[in-house]
């Protein structure tokens, strides 16, 4: 099967027009269109749709212009297709923690949640050998295994031919009956549970007649293959933290001597505080200076409390400005943190793509510091993630002082947190334990969904200002070099935006702690807020303004005269050549579902990059489109060919046993569920194509591209039984989202 990058074809000019009276550039306009719900009336216009409303008379908002020969009629009506969920665009943020309501103490839920268009707590049913084989004869020929320290008490099998015979499935004869993971390691990890085991196995004959079941390892391979220090992890997985250091995080035994100084010195600044209120004296400890020192003006024992609060802050950490320097550019398109879909394989593809920079699913800050497996998994890049970006400069120029390409990496990890001594001490330990695998740690200040907004963390942290600026300075004092960065949203309320307020807190900084920028080397903005969620268009004017504001903040042109409040030119990271201030870059985020989109935000909205979510969910090959500036019409084979990929790395990564393949299934189908909404550029009457609107019943121009359109599961498993065979019996999968979610409402 051809690589998803051979063969595409650009989508004709000549067949697919653009609205009537708009040009190339500006039908980027005509792409915000909004999807209806029952709580939104039809004619309840989200910030863009009157931008397309005014371009395009003909073009139905809500709905994808598709030919008329490909649609599906019913005595000349066009049959509608079902309604659809609005589905998280970040995406299902926080799934392993949404799918789990908070507990009381005595085990019962907390609150009854409403009911909602989306299917919690689902089960994904089992994937499992019928009879498992014991460890003691999974890696070993037949005639000499290791004892079982069972002995006659294991419930596991022993005898390898009847394992093989009554309790294993057949072999897959899909990937030409080659174990993925063999043929790119020269070994296999799981051995003889492999779905795969007849092409890294055989049978010889020994000297005593017998003939024995051996496993045979590729040497050539296994040499050009340079082996992990972690067995358990599959090719290329970077980021993996050892047996070791994950049991010393359980037992407590990994020190964060950074953090606990920088928390020592902020409860010392904060019980000053209190004690200068008491006093009725104005707080004057807003300095520019991000170590505190006495003022001889705030009395005797003001001042012998902040000598005792330096006394403890003799060595102080990096600052920003000596962290690695980052860049963000029209070069430089960026996957945004998908929690669920945002796994590693899925990564792996975007990356082989063209996707610039990646980041790890959303990660909690607790159970990282606990040493948690599940959640240190989500940490896991893949090789080539942690490998210097390709991308060249525009016009070969460096725009950023000192920044070295080949010491930047693309792959970030994003973790939540409710309490800064949390956010502050999982960064202290991810930039130990990790010191070479993190291109930024970037706090979530986004999350919408209810357990982590209940908790104090995600997006709830916009309406603290004061405890996320602690974090943020708290992370960038402890992260060593590795810079930090923050994802956030236009605020928490519809129609009551607050991200500039925050924004020009994060830039200058506000005094309460030490008087100087917190340090952030970029700032994200989602320009949607927590309860309108995505029953509207992303505010891309908004994410404009908010780009001018960094943009005056960081020339300091916004008109600050106090010098009180003028930062210290050594707290601003990403400094400019012939400039003693630094950059905080500027990323917009919401609705990229083109190269149109993804220019036009550079272009108009002014921001330094753009980050992609769902759009790169429905169709990975945007990267591409967006580096040859043109759209791509993937034949269907093409995108099965990108399927078939997704299967490989999955395996690779999650193994090609029974329980390996399961797995690959399930986050393969939890793709496609987006996947499925992606329509043809070919069947579109105009472009460019938009992301909220959904198709009425279409057929395809072959049978396979018709059956990719499905939004049905079962056609799902279809596609992925034709890479990882029939289903196990006790496979199941529900679909994340019902068919009537169109009667949820926003959540908050």
């Amino acid at each position: 099967m051809t690589d998803a990058s051979s063969a595409q074809t650009q989508a004709s000019a000549d067949n697919i027009s653009h609205p009537p009276g708009t040009s190339n550039s500006d039908s980027a306009f005509a792409a915000e269109a909004s999807s209806t719900s029952v709580k939104r009336k039809v004619d309840d216009l989200g910030p863009m749709d009157s931008k397309l409303d005014a371009r395009d008379d003909k073009r139905r908002k809500g709905t994808a212009p598709i030919k008329e020969e490909y649609l599906v009629k019913s005595d000349d009506i066009v049959e509608p297709r079902p309604p659809q969920d609005e589905v998280d665009d970040d995406a299902a943020e926080a799934f392993h923690h949404k799918d789990r309501q908070a507990l009381g103490h005595n085990g019962k839920s907390k609150r009854r949640e409403k009911k909602t268009g989306q299917n919690k707590a689902r089960d994904f049913g089992s994937s499992r050998d019928q009879v498992g084989l014991c460890t003691s004869r999974a890696h070993h020929p037949e005639f000499s295994p290791d004892e079982c320290k069972f002995g006659d008490k294991c419930k596991f099998e022993h005898d390898l031919r009847r394992y093989l015979q009554e309790h294993k499935r057949k072999d897959l004869t899909t990937f030409d009956g080659v174990c993925p993971v063999w043929q790119t390691k020269g070994r296999c990890p799981v051995g003889w549970k492999c779905r795969f085991v007849g092409s890294h196995s055989k049978e010889v004959e020994r000297d005593d007649g017998r003939r024995e079941l051996i496993l045979v390892q590729d040497e050539t391979r296994m040499a050009e293959y340079a082996a992990t220090s972690v067995e358990e992890e599959g090719p290329g997985v970077a980021n993996a933290i050892t047996p070791q250091q994950r049991f010393d995080l359980t037992r407590r035994k990994v020190g964060t001597p950074k953090s606990d100084q920088f928390l020592k010195w902020l409860d010392t600044q904060v019980q000053g505080q209190r004690q200068r209120l008491e006093a009725g004296r104005p707080d004057r400890s807003h300095r520019n200076s991000s170590s505190p020192e006495p003022d001889p003006e705030q009395g005797a024992v003001n001042g012998d409390h902040k000598l005792d609060s330096r006394a403890t802050f003799v060595d102080p950490p990096l600052r920003p400005s000596e962290k690695r320097r980052l860049y963000f550019g029209a070069e430089t398109p960026v996957l945004a943190p998908l929690t669920t879909q945002g796994n590693l394989p899925f990564r792996r593809l975007c990356t082989s793509l063209g996707a610039t920079f990646t980041y790890s699913e959303m990660a909690m800050s607790l159970p990282l510091m606990q040493g948690q497996k599940s959640e240190w998994a989500l940490i896991k890049a893949h090789e080539s993630e942690v490998q210097p970006p390709t991308f060249s400069l525009k016009g070969g120029k460096n725009i950023v002082y000192d920044y070295d390409q080949s010491k930047d990496l693309c792959f970030g990890a994003q973790i939540a947190a409710n309490k800064p001594w949390l956010a502050i001490k999982a960064t202290e330990i991810l930039t130990t334990l990790l010191p070479k695998g993190l291109r930024v740690v970037d706090l979530n200040v986004g999350c919408p969904i209810d357990l982590v907004f209940r908790d104090g963390a995600g997006s709830a942290l916009m309406d603290s200002p004061p405890k996320l600026e602690k974090m943020l300075r708290g992370m960038n004092l402890v992260s060593g070099e590795t810079p930090v960065t923050v994802k956030i949203r236009t605020g928490t309320k519809d129609k009551h935006p607050t991200a500039q307020k925050l924004v020009e807190r994060l830039v200058l900084g506000a005094g309460q702690t030490a008087g100087d920028p917190c340090g952030v080397a970029a700032i994200t903005l989602h320009g949607r807020t927590r309860q309108q969620r995505y029953t509207r268009s992303a505010d891309w004017d908004y994410i404009s303004e908010t780009a001018a504001l960094i943009k005056n903040l960081n020339e300091k042109a916004d008109g600050v005269a106090d010098t009180i409040h003028e930062p210290d030119e050594r707290d601003m990271p990403n400094g400019h050549k012939g400039s003693r201030h630094g950059k905080v870059f500027f990323i917009g985020n919401g609705d990229v579902y083109s190269h149109e989109h993804y220019y036009d935000h550079i272009e108009h909205a002014k921001v330094d990059g753009v980050m992609a979510a769902r759009g790169a969910l429905i169709k990975p090959w945007l990267f591409e489109e967006i580096a040859s500036g043109q759209y791509i019409d993937k034949s269907s084979s093409e995108r099965l060919s990108i399927i078939e990929k997704f299967c490989r790395y999955g395996l690779e990564a999650w193994g090609s046993d029974e329980m390996g393949v399961g797995q690959t299934r399930r986050f393969l189908l939890e793709w496609l569920s987006f996947a499925c909404r992606y329509v043809p550029v070919g069947l579109l009457e105009y472009l460019p194509p938009n992301i909220q609107d959904r198709p009425p019943r279409y057929k395809g121009r072959d049978e396979l591209e018709t059956l990719m359109a499905s939004d049905n599961y079962l056609d799902w498993i279809k596609l992925s039984e034709m890479f990882l065979g029939p289903a196990h019996k006790d496979f199941q999968f529900v679909p994340k989202h019902k068919s009537n979610a169109y009667e949820m409402e926003a959540e908050g």
